[in-house]
């Protein structure tokens, strides 16, 4: 009972601690320990909390800290480039989605360069079909929008009006609530767009299959052993971007030889545990009983020397008599030479999905033994 009231004591201590600051913070700012935040006037995100695309389910969204000064300049000329990107986008990702839904314009593009809208493909292969008058006219209307609706809309009036009103209304409420999907289509776009424009540079189409990028360097190691449900070819960190054969051999055959000492090191920790210890003696010499090694990390202190030195010399015995890397350069990667029954078999699919389960085993044992470790 009084061990129970000492741990509560402490419990509570740290919970006061968290507290009493929390307190003193929303005291110094708001004028009271449970003052309403609204009264935090001085907050330079004031300026910026009910502007448009403030909107759920994020709210008034900066991560970066952009607003962070309150410049309200800074911030209209941000809203401005904003709205700019976001009316581009929208227009580019309409203009992906539309020829292959509804056709081309008939006839031609460039009467005297012979040229049709039909001949022009559909996405970033468009950018070298189109003749430079047409791309001097796209700039050049680039250029009247710009300078037709006021170069600084940010400095002189609302961000993004260009004199012009599309969407409007005589209802304030309504008015707001076509600007804020403005806002949220054109920040969608912005990310369409890109996607778009990634998956057509690899595969030749926006929506194309990425079976048909056959460039991908990750395409010598897809269908290697160990892509597995549910992850697949899983390379977060791009090892194998290079598409380089023998550094990802190489890695496969560390990995293998990593996963089974692995796997030899877990039931290393667990049969002791479960079966006992071996009768008599580890080192006769110095009267050293198997009984007498603890199990876990603790037994490193008590293995004598010739036993390390036999660990190594078997581990060197390992490596050398399989040609060290012979099953990189010579064989397939973990290949030591020799091949135990559970991995043998005269049905490839059999020997696969063996092969499969122990790099998935060792994968699992090399994060097993490293909890043990941390535990021990």
């Amino acid at each position: 009972e009084k061990t129970k009231k000492l741990s509560a004591e402490l419990a509570n201590g740290r919970l006061a601690m968290m507290a009493i600051i929390g307190m003193f913070f929303q005291d110094g700012l708001t004028g009271s320990a449970w003052g309403d935040w609204a009264n935090y006037t001085a907050s330079p995100l004031r300026a910026f909390e009910n502007e448009l695309g403030v909107q759920a389910p994020v709210g008034f969204w900066d991560p970066v800290g952009f607003t962070s000064d309150g410049d309200v300049a800074t911030f209209k000329r941000r809203r401005s480039v904003e709205l700019k990107h976001g009316r581009i986008s929208m227009m580019a990702t309409m203009g992906y989605i539309t020829p292959e839904i509804t056709g081309k314009l008939p006839g031609f593009l460039s009467p005297s360069a012979g040229l049709k809208f039909a001949d022009i493909p559909n996405g970033l292969a468009a950018v070298s079909k189109v003749p430079v008058a047409g791309w001097a006219q796209i700039a050049a209307y680039f250029g009247f929008v710009e300078f037709s609706g006021g170069f600084d809309d940010y400095k002189s009036g609302t961000p993004g009006d260009y004199g012009f009103k599309v969407l409007t209304s005589s209802d304030p409420e309504e008015k707001t609530k076509k600007l804020s999907a403005e806002l949220a289509n054109g920040r969608l776009a912005m990310m369409a767009i890109i996607g778009m424009f990634f998956q057509d540079g690899l595969t030749g189409s926006a929506w194309g299959d990425w079976a048909n990028y056959t460039a991908s360097p990750l395409r010598a190691f897809e269908n290697e052993l160990g892509a597995q449900a549910p992850l697949g070819f899983w390379d977060p960190l791009g090892l194998s971007s290079n598409g380089d054969l023998y550094s990802f051999k190489r890695r496969r055959s560390v990995e293998l030889k990593h996963g089974r000492i692995c796997m030899l090191a877990t039931m290393g920790y667990i049969t002791p545990e479960v079966a006992g210890k071996f009768p008599g003696y580890l080192s006769p010499s110095n009267k050293l009983l198997f009984s007498d090694i603890p199990n876990g990390l603790a037994a490193i202190s008590k293995v004598p020397l010739a036993g390390w030195i036999q660990i190594f010399g078997y581990c060197a015995y390992c490596e050398i008599s399989a040609g060290y890397d012979a099953d990189i350069t010579k064989r397939t990667p973990g290949d030591m030479g020799w091949n135990p029954p559970i991995f043998s078999g005269n049905d490839p699919e059999t020997k696969t999905r063996r092969l499969n389960a122990e790099l998935a085993n060792g994968r699992l044992a090399m994060m097993a033994i490293i909890g043990m470790f941390f535990q021990d």
